[in-house]
Parts: structure tokens; C-alpha cells; sequence
């Protein structure tokens, strides 16, 4: 009995009229690949389509039985390749386990299964007066269990914090098929080691998440209160979004597209939509700013100010519809860019203070390997989304050049290699340089406690050029 024999056995008849295991070809190299482009080599042997814990513990003690590597996937929404099925893998897709289980509006809380997507999260949860914080721009789309797996971020994180400030607990299928159940219902719990906020972030390589009890906050009273400036170049937008910061003012999205990003959004969505929204095309760059909670107004008034001493011609959105229109802009940035090609999405982050220096720099590597690198970034707290656009199946060499560029630049001025995505596949060569030997190699150690067969997610962050 081979591990597929034992597997479809494992999962009993009804799993496989529900179609829970499949080893349909489009469907194994349709999950060969995610957001990031890029596209794992070989084929998996077979999707797993969980509809329960049962499914997930089935699949995982058949892998540990047959020593065959796991790869868990949700939406396929991720950047990093770190959800790619890989060559003789088994997928285990968690997305249709998607259930709402439970909203404590007197606790602020809800219990959810991973394959939750974000925006049903918080229609679900507005007839309640609460909201789920993080807020991936693919949130129409991507689920809270990735959010979790990869530690998430997003556009309000510069006040409400990325996903692992809103995870109160998890239930986790380790690699031998144990059902393990970490953290509280409590706002405070400190027994033991903090293994929530281990698994938050682990990108599969250390369990499965099945289950999460995620902290939800009360929507802030009033109406948010959008602003935006454009500016002659991208040090002064960036400068702008510093003074922001230093000011003490914490506006929940502060949004900064440079003149590349802009020039791609027009082309994509027109210029007469452009112009419509920002109420000018001239000027090289574009800071977004909103501000909800009671003190909206008097705040968005302050960095109005802020902007216009730094060189800013400032529009304040009439309204509340308006505002979202020119966070749909903001949120068409990848659309437009996909529409022209391949794209690699990067993913580094500096000191809010020092994102003008980061600018600088992404305009010097650009300008020195001739590749047009349109980049936008969560202005609230430094973290960069280079792009690059290229055609062909593969990233060309002089994009990895310029890449690697980037990444050491942001790690000289004291920043990291992702702010949200993950490490993945395609940033696990640089991890090292970064954490240092010694942390590497407990990180690599950690894992094998975990996992000692090695089954999870394996050449996902750790190994591997």
C-alpha cells in the first residue's frame, strides 16, 4: 500500500465523493505556484482538500507514516512561494474550512477556521460594531489562516499592528498528527512559552493551523477622514510621511506611491481617473493618509499641515466614499502591474525615519542595473514594496542582482529582509545574512523539534539558494 492507498483509506469514502483528495494534473500544477509567480518544480502527488481536523490529521500521520512532505495552502495569495506545492509533495488546501464558529462581541473575540477570508471576517463582524485589524490589499481574497502563517501585515498596521498583536490562541495539527491547543480567550495569559506567537509566522514549517481565536477591536466612532498630497519627488513624500510619525500623530493608513507606481496605475486605470482623484497629474508622488477614530479631523488637519510645509499640494477627500476611492487606487497598484508582465513583489522594511534614505536608494539601484522598479510602501511603519516587471517564465539574473541590492541596503540601514510576506522560497538565501549564524541555527534545531522527520513545508525558509 503506497502513502496514496493509505491516505484515500484514512479519509473514507464520503471524503472522496466530496472530492477531499484529488490528483487531477491542472489542479496539482495550479498549486505549483501562488501570488509571487513563482512556479515550484515538478508535481505534487495530490491535493488534500480538508474540510475538517479530521482530514488534516489524517493527511499528516499518512505523510509522517510514508516520510512524504506536506505543503499547507490556503487561498494562494502569498508572495514569497512559501505555499508552492512542491516536486512529490501532498498540498494540504485548509481553505474550505472555512467557517465563522463563534463572535464574542462582551469579550471581543471571535473563533474562526483558517480558510476564513478577511473582508467575510468583518462582514460578519460589523453588525456587532467590532472589525479584524489586519488588512492584507488582497483582503477580498486571502485568508485569516495565511494572514496567521505568515504573520501578515498590511495597511492599518502602523496603528492597530500586524497579525500576531491580533491572535489570542491557535489549535495546530503537528507534523505526526496531533492536535495541540495554544493560548487564551483572556486579553492577558503568560504560562509557558508563547508558543501562539511562535506558530504566528512559521509558514507551515512548524504545524498546521486549524483553528484561531483572534482578538477583534470596536469599529472607532465617526467617519475617517482621507488626505493626500502629491509632491515634486519621492524624498520629499517620504520626508513628509517622517514628520508624520515624529509628530505623534497615528493615522491607521499612510500609503506612499513613488512616480513609477503612479505612472502604472494611470496606464492601468486611465488618466482621467487619476487626475479625478488626485485633482492634479503633476508631481512624481503621492501620500495617502487617513485617520479614523473621534479625533479624525483635528489629526487629518495637523498632517495637512505637515504636508503642505514639506512641498505637498494637499486634497482632503469630501467624504467617506471618496476616501475609499483612493484607497481602491492605492489597492490597484498590483493589478496594474500584473497587467504588463510578470511580477516580482519585494518585501523589506527600515526605520520609519529612515525610509527617505531607502528611497534614495531604490532610485540609485534602479538607475544602476536600468530597471524601472515602481514601489510602494506602508508609509505608517517603513515597509517598502519594490516591484520588478519582467517577461519569460523565470526572474532574470540583473532583477536578482537588483533585488539583493535592496536587501542589503535596507538590512545596513536597520531594517529587514520582509516586513509581511515571509521568507518563503525566494528570500531564504539572504535569511542567514540577516538573523546571524547563532539564530539561524536554533531556528533550524526549533523546527526539527517539531517536526523531526522533516515532513513540513521542507525548503521553505530554511536551506537552499
Amino acid at each position: 500500500m503506497d502513502v496514496l492507498d493509505w491516505l484515500a483509506a484514512a479519509l473514507g469514502e464520503e471524503a472522496a465523493d466530496a472530492g477531499v483528495l484529488t490528483t487531477d494534473p491542472a489542479l496539482l500544477d495550479a498549486a505549483r505556484t501562488d501570488r509571487s509567480g513563482w512556479v515550484a518544480e515538478g508535481r505534487p502527488l495530490a491535493i488534500v482538500t480538508a474540510r475538517s481536523v479530521a482530514h488534516v490529521q489524517a493527511t499528516l500521520r499518512a505523510a509522517s507514516e510514508f516520510r512524504v512532505p506536506v505543503v499547507p495552502r490556503g487561498a494562494g495569495t502569498g508572495l514569497a512561494g512559501g505555499a508552492n506545492g512542491s516536486d512529490g509533495s501532498i498540498v494540504l488546501d485548509v481553505s474550505a474550512m472555512n467557517r465563522i464558529v463563534e463572535i464574542s462581541a462582551d469579550d471581543q473575540l471571535a473563533v474562526i477556521e483558517p480558510g476564513v477570508v478577511n473582508s467575510d471576517l468583518n462582514a460578519a463582524l460589523e453588525p456587532y460594531g467590532l472589525f479584524f485589524a489586519p488588512d492584507p490589499a488582497s483582503k477580498a481574497i486571502s485568508t485569516v489562516g495565511g494572514n496567521i502563517a505568515t504573520n501578515a501585515g498590511g495597511l492599518l498596521c502602523a496603528k492597530y499592528g500586524v497579525t500576531r498583536e491580533a491572535v489570542l490562541g491557535l489549535e495546530v495539527v503537528l507534523a505526526d498528527g496531533r492536535l495541540l491547543r495554544t493560548g487564551h480567550r483572556t486579553v492577558k495569559g503568560v504560562t509557558g512559552y508563547d508558543l501562539t506567537a511562535l506558530f504566528v509566522g512559521s509558514e507551515g514549517t512548524l504545524g498546521v493551523i486549524v483553528g484561531a481565536t483572534v482578538r477583534v477591536q470596536p469599529i472607532p466612532p465617526g467617519e475617517p477622514v482621507t488626505l493626500g498630497a502629491l509632491f515634486p519627488d519621492v524624498t520629499a513624500a517620504a520626508q513628509a510621511s517622517a514628520r508624520i510619525t515624529a509628530a505623534r500623530l497615528r493615522p491607521a493608513v499612510m500609503e506612499l506611491l513613488d512616480a513609477p507606481a503612479l505612472e502604472r496605475i494611470s496606464a492601468y486605470l486611465g488618466p482621467e481617473t487619476i487626475e479625478d482623484a488626485f485633482g492634479a497629474t503633476g508631481g512624481s508622488a503621492y501620500l495617502l493618509v487617513q485617520f479614523d477614530g473621534a479625533t479624525a479631523a483635528e489629526d487629518a488637519a495637523a498632517a495637512g499641515g505637515l504636508l503642505t510645509d514639506t512641498g505637498g499640494t494637499v486634497r482632503v477627500a469630501a467624504d467617506v466614499d471618496e476616501g475609499e476611492r483612493l484607497l481602491a487606487l492605492r489597492r490597484a497598484f498590483h493589478p496594474a502591474l500584473a497587467s504588463s508582465g510578470e511580477v516580482l513583489i519585494e518585501d523589506v522594511a527600515v526605520p520609519r525615519s529612515r525610509m527617505p534614505e531607502m528611497f534614495a536608494a531604490i532610485e540609485r539601484i534602479s538607475e544602476r542595473y536600468g530597471i524601472p522598479i515602481p514601489t510602494v510602501a506602508h508609509a505608517g511603519d517603513g515597509n517598502l514594496h519594490p516591484n520588478f516587471v519582467y517577461t519569460g517564465d523565470t526572474v532574470p539574473d540583473a532583477v536578482w542582482d537588483a533585488a539583493n541590492d535592496l536587501f542589503r541596503t535596507a538590512i545596513a540601514l536597520g531594517g529587514t529582509l520582509t516586513g509581511e510576506h515571509g521568507v518563503g522560497v525566494l528570500k531564504r538565501r539572504w535569511l542567514a545574512d540577516e538573523v546571524g549564524s547563532d539564530s539561524y541555527e536554533l531556528q533550524v534545531k526549533l523546527k526539527s523539534v517539531f517536526d523531526p522527520l522533516g515532513i513540513l513545508n521542507p525548503g521553505k525558509v530554511f536551506g537552499g539558494a
